[in-house]
């Protein structure tokens, strides 16, 4: 039954990474060649995560529940291989400081919100 929640749980993710995607796509912005879209699903699920960790734990959830929202629903919205391409594209254009600028984003705001999931959920 796990499993089954489980790939639900990440459906609904990409799914929702889609829209997240699609919604971007079709937004002019300061920064169009910026990958605000895969930005903003990592931080996303920087969060939940970080929050599913808290809530099973503080409310005593069977494990298979953050499971579900870990690897289910954050899995299915997140992505790392969006990240990392899209790091690899700015380079290729020679955009050096935005391709740092991604990574470090990326990963200090991703801690950021996983700590910030977990300090709400305790």
């Amino acid at each position: 039954m796990t499993a089954l929640l489980v790939g639900i749980f990440g459906v609904a993710g990409a799914l929702l990474r889609f829209a997240v995607d699609s919604w971007f796509a079709h937004r002019p912005g300061p920064h169009p060649h910026w990958p605000w879209a895969t930005l903003t699903v990592n931080l996303a699920g920087s969060f939940i995560i970080g929050l599913s960790i808290g809530l099973t734990g503080r409310l005593d959830l069977d494990p298979d529940w953050h499971a579900v929202i870990a690897t289910g629903l954050a899995g299915g919205l997140t992505t790392f291989s969006s990240w990392t391409t899209a790091t690899v594209r700015l380079v290729s254009e020679g955009r050096y400081r935005a391709a740092a600028l991604n990574v470090a984003v990326n990963l200090l705001a991703g801690l950021a919100a996983a700590a910030l999931g977990l300090a709400l959920a305790g």
